[in-house]
């Protein structure tokens, strides 16, 4: 628990905030939260390490903006591996402070930068809590920001990454008629 906790104090100094039930919070601390809920719905009995990871995901977000790398593909995808670099330096650095093993804090870090994502089912399932965070809480503003067909090339994109019982899960979220239907026809287009 005293990682657990470390990372959410971290989590708890995110100047950004989102309103939640009439109170502002730390807006990386509820994407934790999120993450976390998921990984229990997902897994019933998840391990230490993993429940670690699932809740670094987005450790320090806000302290390396996207605004600070180029448009595009290219740009996005080094801020993300940039992204999930630092998270899992920061948690190992947590966990071995706390008398982790260096295994056991590499495997966190591994686990954050999604390294074997499709091989390695505890990757997976971070990755399937981080897909269905999406999904349930952020995909509807985020599609009012972005041109159509990329956003359909964005959930086909998503649905791939996910296992099936993420999409299982994924298809049973409550979305507003403009979101299901976006994703109805992502899927309806996805490459086979």
């Amino acid at each position: 628990m005293i990682v657990f906790n470390a990372l959410d104090e971290i989590h708890r100094g995110d100047p950004r905030t989102v309103e939640v039930d009439g109170a502002a919070e730390p807006k990386e601390l509820v994407y934790a939260r999120r993450m976390s809920a998921w990984l229990e719905h997902l897994d019933g009995e998840p391990g230490e390490i993993l429940r670690l990871a699932v809740r670094a995901q987005h450790l320090e977000r806000w302290r390396l903006p996207r605004a600070d790398y180029p448009e595009g593909r290219a740009g996005y995808l080094t801020w993300r591996r940039d992204q999930s670099r630092r998270a899992g330096e920061t948690t190992a650095k947590l966990m071995i402070d706390a008398g982790y093993a260096e295994a056991e804090a590499e495997r966190a870090a591994r686990i954050i930068r999604k390294q074997g994502l499709k091989r390695d089912a505890e990757v997976q399932t971070l990755e399937d809590c981080a897909c269905l965070v999406f999904l349930e809480n952020y995909f509807a503003d985020f599609s009012r920001t972005i041109e159509r067909d990329h956003l359909i090339r964005i959930v086909q994109k998503t649905w791939r990454k996910m296992s099936p019982r993420a999409r299982e899960l994924a298809l049973a979220l409550p979305m507003s008629e403009a979101s299901a239907a976006i994703v109805k026809e992502a899927l309806a287009d996805a490459p086979t």
